[in-house]
């Protein structure tokens, strides 16, 4: 075999029954690896007899394929043989040198805006996208302005704390990076970024099951001292549940935060027009491709949905790591929650991006607390909350209405596809400062000083009426569209 291999070479090997494809610089023979790929068999034959690195990148650590076996490496690319590719001018490069100085970025909705803007198509639609009508993706953020504040007035504001704890470790702000997949489909480093900034900031990242970047390479980017978390899709196979878990525990991950929501992942139709409108492949028959189908409900094949009450003693026997369920979304199964023995829950419906019509995280959160304190267990377990945070008085609203900590995650990748890790740094500063001045003005200067009587609830559940317009978002939001808008018809 020869060491070097044209590119002409490997162009011939484009069929289902024979494919080749280049990563990296190097050849890898996939024939009789398709049918096991955990994405399909579609994914890999686009890319037959060409370079898949830049497909392969964004969804994949870079070391993934050293777990291929040895003989489907072929040799490596000869670079000489290579085709050279024009310089592309699309809107999205010109997007990206015309968006604004980060200094101009105010609020969390700025970095979406701009990440509306400089973000392939392909990536906005994953990230951005919501269950079937996007309803409980909007409520999620809608709901906080139904909750209102109570401030109190002549205490001593002048040093603001807004330190906590989350399962032992000291925080800065009540606020952690939850896990978000594909973090390359923003930026070609992934979630090492939010790595980094979360070390520079001092808060706490969520490690993905279902990242661009490996649980060892987000591990190796951390600083001394750093806490990590790892989230969990629990997959069918045990044994490779247990290796994920094993392996991230090994790595330094001081919490197993089991994703309970999911026992396949939702339909969200901005990610299934925007990811399925190609030509099919040359070998593959249009009529056999299933546009039906987006990527989020392609890497449902890794979830268990069998995954059950009865496995927690198992989870707790295989782990020294405290675990927390994500996902919760009714009183009833928080008190289960607790009763099961975990450390802590989070409440949350995935970003409004499993079942439409779903509660908000906050307004289930109001029926999760009351339903523990009415069995006595309000302090038997951390309770936290995620799902269309975006203001620092959000923040408020949930540690008053009994939260540990919130997290967050579609802003931090808006900030890190737009500005890199200096944009995730310049976002924790500006939630930290809109919390500071919220803690100020309601007469809290510790996080311990926030009380329930504080926030009024009486219309939080109430989903009559619409709440005053919340201008950013409403500008920000991209709603749902149907095929052919704007263009004229072919018939």
């Amino acid at each position: 075999m020869p060491s070097l291999i044209s590119y002409q070479e490997v162009a011939k090997h484009n069929s289902r029954e024979d494919c080749w494809v280049i990563i990296h610089g190097n050849v890898y023979d996939l024939s009789q690896f398709l049918a096991q790929h955990p994405g399909g068999v579609r994914p890999i034959l686009k890319q037959a007899g060409k370079d898949a690195t830049k497909a392969f990148e964004p969804i994949h650590p870079r070391n993934m394929v050293d777990q291929l076996p040895a003989h489907l490496h072929k040799g490596a690319i000869d670079p000489t043989t290579l085709p050279v590719l024009a310089e592309s001018s699309t809107s999205t490069s010109s997007a990206l040198s015309a968006k604004p100085p980060l200094s101009a970025m105010f609020n969390s909705f700025d970095f979406e805006s701009v990440a509306r803007q400089t973000l392939h198509p392909e990536a906005w639609a994953y990230y951005s996208s919501g269950a079937d009508d996007e309803l409980t993706l909007q409520e999620n953020h809608a709901a906080f302005h139904r909750i209102w504040l109570r401030p109190r007035v002549l205490v001593n504001v002048k040093n603001i704390d807004m330190g906590t704890t989350f399962l032992g470790t000291k925080t800065p702000l009540p606020v952690y990076i939850t896990a978000t997949a594909l973090g390359k489909l923003g930026h070609p480093e992934g979630e090492v970024v939010l790595t980094r900034a979360a070390g520079r900031k001092g808060l706490i990242q969520m490690m993905p099951t279902l990242g661009s970047c490996s649980v060892d390479e987000m591990a190796d980017a951390k600083v001394e001292g750093q806490t990590q978390w790892f989230q969990l899709y629990v997959n069918g196979d045990r044994s490779v549940t247990e290796k994920l878990i094993r392996r991230a525990e090994s790595r330094g991950a001081a919490g197993l935060f089991i994703t309970v929501d999911a026992p396949q992942l939702g339909r969200r139709e901005k990610d299934m027009r925007t990811k399925f409108v190609d030509d099919a492949p040359s070998v593959q028959s249009p009529d056999s491709v299933q546009r039906s189908q987006g990527a989020a409900r392609a890497i449902s094949t890794f979830i268990d949905p069998s995954l059950a009450w009865s496995d927690i003693a198992w989870f707790k026997s295989i782990t020294r790591m405290p675990i927390v369920l994500k996902g919760i979304q009714s009183g009833d199964d928080a008190v289960l929650a607790a009763r099961a023995g975990v450390a802590g829950i989070v409440v949350s419906n995935h970003g409004g991006r499993q079942l439409d019509t779903a509660r908000s995280g906050i307004e289930a959160l109001a029926e999760v607390m009351n339903a523990l304190r009415a069995a006595g267990l309000d302090r038997a377990l951390e309770v936290y909350v995620d799902g269309g945070f975006r203001r620092g008085s959000d923040i408020f609203k949930a540690l008053a209405m009994g939260a540990r900590g919130v997290g967050l995650g579609r802003p931090w990748l808006y900030a890190m596809s737009s500005y890199g890790q200096d944009g995730v740094e310049r976002l924790v500063d500006l939630l930290a400062d809109e919390l500071a001045v919220v803690m100020r003005l309601m007469g809290t200067p510790t996080i311990a000083d926030i009380r329930p009587e504080m926030v009024i609830l009486k219309d939080l559940a109430s989903h009559a009426g619409q709440p005053p317009r919340d201008a950013l978002s409403k500008r920000t939001y991209e709603p749902l569209d149907v095929p052919g808008r704007g263009g004229a018809s072919k018939l």
